[in-house]
Parts: C-alpha cells; sequence; structure tokens
C-alpha cells in the first residue's frame, strides 16, 4: 500500500508541478487558435479548404443585405441623385435654346455655358451628365466633356421637362416605397 500511496504522491507532484500547468495552458491556446483557424477563410490551415463556399445569387452579388444600413444609406443617395439629375435637366431647359420651332420643349445648350452656370449649383457636373445620358435624359457627343476643350459641344435635353420630372420623380416615389422603415446595422442581420 505504501508503494502506491509513493506512487500517487509522486503523480501529484507531475500534476501540480508549475511546468504541467503550463503545458496545459499552451495546449489549451493551441486548440483555440487551430480552432479559430479552421473557420477562417483566409488561412491556409486544411479547416479553411474544406468550408463550405459562401452562396450568393446574382440578384444578391454586389448589393447589401435587405433591409441594412447600408441599403437605406444607398437608396437615400439614389433619390439625391434623381433630384440633381432634375436640377441639371432644368438648368439645360431653362437656359437653353429650342432645337426646332415645331419642338420648343427639347432644348440645347453648349457644355461650356453649361459649366459656367451649373458649378454654382454643384461640383460633380460631368458625372450627373454622364447618369442622365445613360437614363436618356440628355445627348452629347464623345464619352466624356472636358472644361475649355468641348467648350463649344452641344448638350441636348432628349424629352420635355415635364415627362423628365414625371420620370425622376416617380423614381425617387418608388425608392421611398421600398426604403425599409426600420433599418439594422449589417452586424445585427
Amino acid at each position: 500500500m505504501t508503494d502506491v500511496a509513493h506512487e500517487l504522491g509522486a503523480l501529484r507532484m507531475i500534476v501540480d508541478s508549475p511546468l504541467s500547468s503550463k503545458v496545459a495552458l499552451f495546449n489549451n491556446v493551441s486548440k483555440s487558435h487551430m480552432l479559430s483557424q479552421s473557420v477562417n477563410p483566409f488561412s491556409e490551415s486544411q479547416g479553411a479548404r474544406g468550408m463550405q463556399r459562401l452562396q450568393i445569387s446574382k440578384e444578391e452579388y454586389g448589393r447589401p443585405k435587405a433591409g441594412s444600413l447600408t441599403e437605406y444609406r444607398g437608396k437615400k443617395a439614389n433619390i439625391q441623385v434623381y433630384q440633381e439629375m432634375l436640377e441639371l435637366c432644368t438648368v439645360i431647359h431653362d437656359e437653353g435654346q429650342p432645337i426646332s420651332k415645331k419642338d420648343p420643349e427639347r432644348r440645347v445648350l453648349l457644355f461650356g455655358e453649361l459649366f459656367n452656370i451649373y458649378t454654382h449649383i454643384n461640383d460633380k457636373l460631368v458625372g450627373l451628365m454622364l447618369r442622365a445620358r445613360k437614363h436618356e435624359l440628355i445627348q452629347f457627343e464623345g464619352e466624356m466633356l472636358f472644361q475649355r476643350r468641348d467648350d463649344n459641344v452641344p448638350v441636348f435635353l432628349m424629352k420635355p421637362l415635364r415627362e423628365i420630372r414625371e420620370i425622376l420623380v416617380g423614381k425617387q416615389t418608388e425608392i421611398r416605397r421600398s426604403l425599409s422603415p426600420n433599418p439594422q446595422p449589417t452586424g445585427v442581420l
């Protein structure tokens, strides 16, 4: 019996030794690190390779999560851009000349004049013009217009102002209706 007690005492000494507690602590830290690396998609550990890929549909790709603050901010920004496009078309209509006597609603204004007028309103003129052309509200030659170089390029208003106003206000209303009443931060979703 004394041999057993002696061996148990020796085991307690090994288990309670400072070295064994440090080894146990190291093993715990090592296990937790291995676990965190196994779920890290950027890790080169074997666990990350076995992870399932994120499944995103074509409609969801490159878009914020529905109901998130990011989606809310994006929609609010789109409303603002539509408002600025309406202001741009209004300036072209008010300051431009009619293209013909048959159609006095369609107007034209040289880029240089538009630039001088509109830069006092907004500093994003060329970007707004590209967006308005994409929506087929205005038309001009070339891919992009530059101050001084393209001052004599005509910018055409392609539709009557009332029709443009209906289109843009309709798009703004549609976005407002789709806004989430209670957007959530992305981390909460």
